[in-house]
């Protein structure tokens, strides 16, 4: 029987020490790394038209039942109000105590039927409490790739840049009907039906297009044929990977799920293969220090109080006392150098940093300073081709969330943890300039004004 992560803890001593010196590599992508090259990728979503494949790295979670909008509503954050089939939105769920346990994307896909897809941190909040609780429901699982024994259940494939309109008119030989943001259509594609979300990545309009995964070699196909007019360009793994930094998303915050009211039965019911790994040089011992509220992470919009759901009391707490919010971190460039310089100085060099995506835990939390003093967590850290910045996501107190403040990334641990992509290193400083999040003015305001769907 797999060990539960109770159990883990209870072994390692407590949640920091088990986190912090996981095994867990961090996200994988089980797709090619690079068609071509990850810059020249990174640069189609603004200039041309990107395909990505998401078929493999996220889990789908298929709820079906009378009770299934029921348990959403009573474990999601989110007004559900006018939520009906063909729709989507950024489901968001918290703990008892108001602190986030993570988000997914839901789909209403038939009365009654829904998929949520994503990570698995809010996936398996979401299927405990269904299966614990008093729903008539019912759950088909499809893991990623990586976990699951044989092909997915679906194809999932996004499409996204200028040119993505006119591709998807060229592919389907008819004008694209007006679809309103995260509302879904149905297509024909090679005489297949494909049903498509109205979405976007890294601030550009786009398509999520999915359907049986036996369709998916003919739809990606006349994809690839039809979008050589388009300069369309075939994006992996790396360049997809850190595409959230442009749309300020952070796609892997630490579920809060290691303490609080009600939470020990679920560490008993969870795998702990299901814990993740903590990165960074936030080294308090207290699980609770790496915590973060929907607030802190811009997810305010989607908070609904029209409705009763676990942790609602707590979450309208933090609402009324807001102490952080997002903000993206432009990094010194002559820091980053250094740093990258010192692998090839004499002496501990500092923590590799990784290009494009420098993150080396599924939970990366560092320290942020301003004169010494704490005032926040850095999030998800990488390389943005199409503004030539290194930069970070963080969750940044009010009061040094203006840009242009001038702060300090701690990076780097200490001491060095027995992670599998840490080695021998030294903390370093790297100083940053706070900037808005999205950074890019055209995600600022042309994506997520409507991304509260």
């Amino acid at each position: 029987m797999a060990e539960s992560l109770a159990a883990a803890i209870e072994r390692a001593g407590s949640a920091v020490n088990l986190l912090r010196n996981a095994q867990a590599r961090p996200t994988i992508f089980p797709v090619t790394a690079e068609f071509s090259n990850w810059r020249s990728e990174q640069q189609s979503w603004r200039t041309s038209v990107a395909l990505l494949d998401q078929s493999h790295h996220m889990t789908d979670l298929f709820i079906t039942g009378p009770d299934a909008l029921r348990l959403l509503s009573d474990t999601g954050v989110n007004s559900f109000t006018n939520f009906a089939v063909d729709k989507a939105k950024q489901f968001i769920a918290v703990n008892h105590e108001g602190y986030l346990i993570g988000d997914a994307i839901l789909f209403y896909l038939a009365e009654n039927e829904f998929d949520l897809v994503g990570h698995q941190m809010v996936i398996d909040w979401v299927q405990f409490h269904g299966e614990s609780g008093d729903y008539d429901v019912s759950f088909e699982r499809d893991g990623n790739s990586i976990v699951r024994a044989g092909n997915p259940k679906l194809y999932r494939y996004e499409l996204q840049g200028p040119h993505a309109l006119a591709l998807m008119e060229r592919v389907t030989g008819a004008p694209v009907p007006d679809t309103k943001f995260f509302h879904m259509a149905t297509f024909t594609i090679d005489d297949l039906a494909v049903r498509s979300l109205r979405h976007g990545m890294a601030g550009q309009p786009g398509f999520e297009l999915f359907g049986p995964w036996e369709e998916g070699e003919r739809v990606r196909n006349a994809l690839v044929h039809h979008g050589e007019a388009f300069g369309l360009v075939l994006v992996g793994s790396k360049a997809y990977s850190s595409a959230n930094l442009e749309s300020a998303w952070v796609p892997s915050p630490l579920p809060a799920i290691f303490s609080g009211h009600d939470t020990d039965r679920y560490r008993e019911w969870l795998p702990a293969a299901s814990a993740g790994s903590l990165a960074g040089s936030l080294a308090s011992d207290r699980i609770e220090d790496y915590y973060v509220t929907p607030y802190d992470l811009g997810y305010g919009r989607s908070v609904s109080f029209d409705h009763d759901f676990i942790g609602r009391e707590a979450l309208e707490e933090h609402a009324a006392n807001a102490a952080r919010q997002k903000v993206t971190l432009v990094w010194n460039a002559d820091d980053v150098a250094a740093a990258q310089r010192s692998l090839l100085e004499p002496g501990v060099p500092a923590k590799y940093i990784d290009f494009p995506k420098a993150r080396y835990g599924l939970y990366q939390v560092d320290r942020v300073l301003v004169d010494g003093k704490d005032v926040g967590i850095s999030h998800d850290a990488g390389y943005i081709t199409n503004e030539q910045v290194f930069a970070s996501l963080a969750s940044i107190e009010n009061a040094y969330a203006q840009p242009g403040t001038e702060v300090v990334v701690v990076w780097g641990e200490e001491p060095n943890s027995s992670k599998p992509a840490v080695e021998p290193h030294r903390q370093v400083q790297i100083r940053a300039v706070v900037e808005p999040a999205p950074y890019s003015r055209f995600a600022r305001e042309n994506y997520r004004k409507n991304s509260g769907a």
